[in-house]
């Protein structure tokens, strides 16, 4: 996971020559609050993950299912919008709590943003952040990168082929439900495919999954174009251009306008690509950035 080491806190003990996002920040705002939406995010995704696995490890069933299709307390139901669509595409007619379900996750995103799944609730984000982390401590450069519409012309694929199927073919194969139905039945095949993410991100591409290639974070995007809950480089004047912020962000391309003005006037990120997973929020040492809304466009 990212910068949870004691190398973010004692600077003696980083090689030379590492870049060490965040280092001024841990200097100037504590290792805390440095890390505070980081830790926050760590929460909430084994916590998730946590709810589900009490079941099948324990006996205590707080939700049954998977992050595709659940049941909380035995009465709220919550089901994948991806998911959802698949279906759709493939002609087949939910089951009424299963619309219900996604019409509840769906409202939820188009407030929090639907990229948030990916940083706040996404299990193989845990996997792709600690390739990211290694490869900057690595000092791993450069790297071939897909375009990141190729995730887009990969939905548009997964779509078609439940059309063409009657399938939903890419639960077949998707990382997220291989890594869910692995910690419940046993890995197997599961961990090569969460292995060769892992290794996709470290030696190939950064942020190569999440950034390029994955179709549920380009569907998600699409879900949280209007979304209430955004990132504002309300203080942008005060940036040092330092750069921390870029060096973590899983999208970095999203930052730019709205911290130097670059085609837009005000400072709030709305690129459907971020994912609020308020890193740039943590490393900056001159807190030019918050967690907002949509609305909130003053400059200080």
């Amino acid at each position: 996971m990212e910068a949870l080491t004691m190398s973010s806190v004692f600077p003696s003990t980083v090689p030379r020559g590492v870049a060490r996002p965040g280092a001024e920040a841990v200097a100037l705002k504590g290792w805390l609050r440095a890390h505070q939406w980081l830790l926050l995010r760590r929460l909430s995704q084994l916590g998730i993950l946590g709810l589900f696995l009490l079941g099948p490890w324990i006996g205590v069933w707080v939700i049954k299912g998977s992050l595709s299709s659940s049941l909380t307390l035995g009465v709220l139901p919550l089901t994948d919008p991806f998911l959802l669509a698949q279906t759709l595409a493939a002609g087949h007619v939910p089951y009424q709590d299963a619309l219900i379900g996604g019409g509840i996750v769906i409202a939820a995103y188009l407030v929090f943003g639907g990229r948030s799944y990916c940083s706040w609730v996404c299990p193989i984000n845990l996997v792709t952040d600690c390739a990211a982390w290694l490869r900057r401590r690595l000092g791993i450069k450069g790297g071939k990168a897909a375009s990141p519409q190729t995730r887009k012309w990969l939905l548009l694929f997964v779509m078609l082929a439940a059309a063409a199927t009657g399938t939903i073919a890419w639960e077949w194969v998707n990382p997220v439900s291989m890594l869910h139905r692995g910690l419940l039945f046993g890995m197997g095949l599961g961990w090569g495919v969460v292995v060769a993410v892992f290794l996709f991100d470290l030696l190939i591409t950064s942020r190569g999954w999440c950034g390029h290639l994955c179709p549920m974070g380009a569907f998600y995007g699409f879900l949280g174009k209007t979304a209430l809950l955004r990132v504002a480089a309300n203080r942008r004047s005060a940036c040092n251009d330092c750069m921390d912020c870029f060096a973590v962000c899983p999208e970095p391309q999203v930052i730019r306008p709205a911290l130097k003005g670059v085609g837009q006037p005000h400072p709030v990120i709305l690129d459907e690509d971020c994912t609020n997973c308020g890193r740039c929020v943590d490393v900056c040492s001159k807190d030019v950035f918050r967690l907002t809304n949509r609305f909130d466009r003053r400059e200080s």
